[in-house]
């Protein structure tokens, strides 16, 4: 018996006969010069590749039910393939040059992966290995190769592996799949976010080199502790079920919860909003019993991550016009039927890269603390209005809340204010409907804003508090950095005190508070914002059942003793 440690991606335990994912062969790209004439047949016979990938990945779609999280993903894929900026610059790249097709768009390919990789931002990094992914299809096809075919994979195996391509996550639609341990990805992967969806505990980040595992080894994925065991003995395998069975009256438990208020044993209740990026994530919180949206990331959008409803494409090196924008806004707000929608302004910048042809992405040396959020959209003000236009259109189509990132103090919030004048004065003369009401409010998510919410307060129609912002601001720390990522506590007893005063200051101005970072979502922070006052918290769609389960545990009176214990 072997246990490897790793990260969890996904939780519940499984059993099964491991499936290695052969190693990847290794594309041989030649580099040969060519003549005009030739370009022309390498350039038809790039487009047909192309078109025969676009093909593969529509009768995919073909087989997927319209509520299936991985259409988002196929939806993703053809927009990619088919954006029109990345082929232009493919096409530019290759009559330059005169060099044969596949390594001008091998070269282009690992130039964006490289560019997204670096970013910081472990979301971006996962969308590098989509773009190698969907393009390496188009070359394995110029280059008549032949990867392995993900359709081998049996039923009720574990699948094991360097990796996982996210177009070979269709075999967990396909197949009964009794778990997934990868040396590689993470949380924010397709991978993770699918295997959640479906419920396939997974585990990544093990050290697999040498491959510990063969073919049919009997192999237990532990997703609740974060490991995998290799050649289990009899008393493993039996604690494992135990954990099965037990993991799946937990979850007929939650599920009683889903359309049930979020009550503290003693009946307070509470609101338990979800945090979504795309228009199709706000119909999986309406199912989870969301009672509304309390952080829609635009960002993403930006990112060009989904199809929106009017089918428009745009590239991923392009800005994103008002009225893709507009449906997309009004779209969420639909699906949430007169739910309060949060919807926060372009948040790009920082650890979040967004390269649009109206901005640049400019060199900083520490970009945390530079050009980003709300810094961002008052130096690029066009983007900032077209964003603005397309909210207060989407404004009439339901309960629509807008959230500023990053405030840092009142003048920021004075100038948007003006700004949001003059997107209203253009939308009454274009005589195009909108709530002039929409509340606005902003998130705090540093101590600056923290230390002077009582001012701010004064400015704002509500706060939400940034949790994973203020904790790696306030003590210093950046989670994204495996060297002091241990140091990484939300709380840390300065955390827990700025949070306190921000609810102090929040009620004694009678605004609205709530929390919308990673701690809202956690058992054990969730008892303690709760005994600290906070009535309203914001988190994944999936923790939602999880929250109010853990909550009517409770009392309020339970709750404020813990979090005291806490703040002292």
């Amino acid at each position: 018996m072997n246990v490897i440690l790793g990260i969890s991606a996904s939780g519940g335990i499984g059993i099964g006969s491991a499936f290695v994912l052969p190693e990847e062969k290794e594309r041989v790209i030649p580099q040969n010069k060519i003549s005009q004439q030739t370009a022309e047949i390498d350039w038809k016979r790039f487009t047909d590749a192309r078109q025969k990938v676009k093909d593969s990945i529509h009768h995919d779609l073909e087989n997927l039910s319209k509520d299936d999280l991985q259409r988002v993903i196929f939806e993703t894929y053809l927009l990619m393939i088919e954006d029109p900026v990345f082929i232009q610059e493919v096409k530019d790249s290759f009559e330059q040059k005169l060099l044969n097709i596949e390594f001008i768009l091998n070269e282009k390919c690992i130039e964006y992966a490289d560019r997204l990789r670096n970013s910081g931002n472990d979301y971006l990094a996962e969308r590098a290995q989509d773009i190698e992914d969907v393009f390496g299809k188009v070359l394995d096809i110029l280059l008549n190769f032949h990867p392995f075919n993900i359709n081998d994979i049996p039923d009720g195996a574990v699948i094991v592996g360097r990796t996982m391509k996210t177009s070979d996550t269709v075999i967990l639609n396909r197949r009964k799949i009794a778990g997934i341990a990868l040396a590689e990805g993470g949380s924010s992967s397709h991978v993770a976010i699918l295997a959640r969806s479906y419920g396939i505990p997974t585990v990544v980040g093990l050290e697999l080199v040498p491959m510990p595992i063969e073919n049919d080894d009997l192999i237990v994925v532990d997703g609740e502790l974060g490991e995998i065991i290799i050649k289990p003995d009899a008393g493993t395998i039996a604690q494992a079920k135990t954990k099965i069975a037990a993991k799946q009256k937990y979850d007929e438990t939650l599920h009683k919860f889903r359309n049930l208020p979020a009550r503290t044993s003693d009946g307070v209740e509470f609101k338990l909003y979800a945090n979504i990026g795309t228009p199709e994530e706000a119909k999986i919180a309406l199912e989870e019993g969301a009672d509304g949206i309390g952080l829609f990331r635009t960002e993403f959008l930006f990112m060009n991550t989904l199809q929106t409803q009017n089918k428009k494409l745009n590239s991923f090196s392009n800005s994103i016009s008002e009225e893709t924008q507009f449906q997309a806004y009004k779209q969420v707000l639909e699906i949430m039927k007169g739910k309060p929608v949060t919807i926060r302004t372009l948040d790009s910048g920082g650890d979040k890269v967004i390269d649009m042809k109206d901005t640049q992405v400019p060199s900083e040396k520490n970009p945390l603390m530079g050009l980003r959020a709300i810094r961002h959209s008052l130096f690029y003000p066009q983007v900032f209005r077209t964003q603005l236009r397309a909210l207060y259109r989407a404004s009439i189509y339901g309960n629509l809340k807008i959230m500023l990132p990053l405030i840092t103090d009142v003048s920021q919030i004075s100038t948007v204010k003006g700004i949001i004048k003059g997107v209203q004065m253009g939308l009454r003369e274009d005589n195009i409907p909108f709530n002039p009401d929409v509340p606005v409010g902003i998130m705090i998510e540093n101590a600056a804003a923290a230390i002077c919410s009582d001012c701010l307060a004064k400015t704002s129609d509500f706060f939400s508090l940034g949790t994973n912002d203020l904790t790696q601001y306030t003590i210093g720390i950046d989670r994204e950095n495996p060297l002091v990522a241990a140091y990484y506590n939300e709380f840390s007893l300065a955390v827990l005190r700025l949070i306190n005063l921000t609810i102090k200051n929040a009620a004694a101005q009678g605004i609205p508070l709530s929390v919308c970072g990673e701690m809202a979502g956690q058992k054990e922070s969730a008892i303690i914002l709760g005994g600290m006052g906070i009535r309203s918290l914001s988190m994944a769609p999936k923790q939602i059942s999880i929250i109010k389960e853990t909550l009517s545990n409770f009392s309020i009176a339970e709750l404020e003793s813990i979090s005291k214990d806490s703040l002292s």
